[in-house]
């Protein structure tokens, strides 16, 4: 897993139960009939503009949820906000792999905010990469497994020789405690869900120096190549 596509291409090959893996499986209900390719291509594109910025900063939660990476194929980050995405990593050009209206997630709409006030480069991951679900039930979200993480955690360290970023938010305590024994510098910040919005805010505000009251970009665009 040198590379960007092959780092995807490994990804795409994990089959583990219970658990939706979006560069691989293709959902009867929501999916367009080449989504797993489209959600391949959407994070290989991420991959490679956070390798070619020097993005030195990856923000990593702890696993995909089904309104979000699960539809998606980018870690913290709904339909509803593709474009910014698409503005975070330069201009790329992020698809829907999904079929009906757009959906959107608390958890992704709460982080982009402060995303676009950084404005800078951000990587996002999650400690595992695929949609852990209730048995029986793909819709819905639980929190992975030991066994889950270790099977997957070489990509996880893959990642980290990829972009070998300076810097570590783990938003939430699973994704700090997972992180704890990381060889790079972890800032942990609240997980924004079950009451943590302001605390995730405060969190990240006190990381990069931003305010509420910060302006955003003109238009949404971040300022890519300033952090280049």
């Amino acid at each position: 897993m040198k590379t960007p596509a092959e780092f995807v291409e490994a990804l795409s090959a994990v089959d583990l139960p219970d658990t939706f893996n979006p560069y691989r499986d293709i959902c009867s209900i929501h999916d367009a009939p080449d989504a797993a390719h489209q959600r391949r291509a959407n994070l290989q594109l991420c991959l490679e503009a956070a390798q070619g910025s020097g993005a030195d900063t990856i923000w990593i939660a702890r696993d995909l949820g089904y309104r979000g990476g699960r539809r998606t194929g980018i870690p913290l980050t709904d339909e509803a906000h593709l474009h910014d995405a698409e503005s975070l990593f330069g201009g790329i050009d992020l698809l829907r792999a999904t079929r009906g209206p757009l959906v959107a997630e608390r958890t992704a709409t709460i982080t982009w905010k402060q995303l676009m006030s950084v404005g800078r480069p951000v990587m996002l991951w999650n400690v595992f990469p695929l949609h852990p679900h209730a048995p029986d039930d793909a819709m819905t979200n639980r929190c992975h497994k030991k066994s889950e993480r270790v099977a997957t955690w070489p990509f996880m360290l893959a990642l980290l020789d990829l972009l070998k970023p300076k810097k570590l938010v783990a938003i939430g305590r699973d994704a700090g405690s997972a992180l704890a024994d990381i060889n790079v510098k972890v800032s942990m910040v609240r997980h924004p869900s079950y009451g943590g919005q302001a605390d995730f805010i405060s969190g990240i505000q006190s990381i990069y120096g931003t305010s509420t009251s910060a302006p955003e970009p003109e238009n949404g665009v971040l300022p890519f190549a300033e952090f280049a």
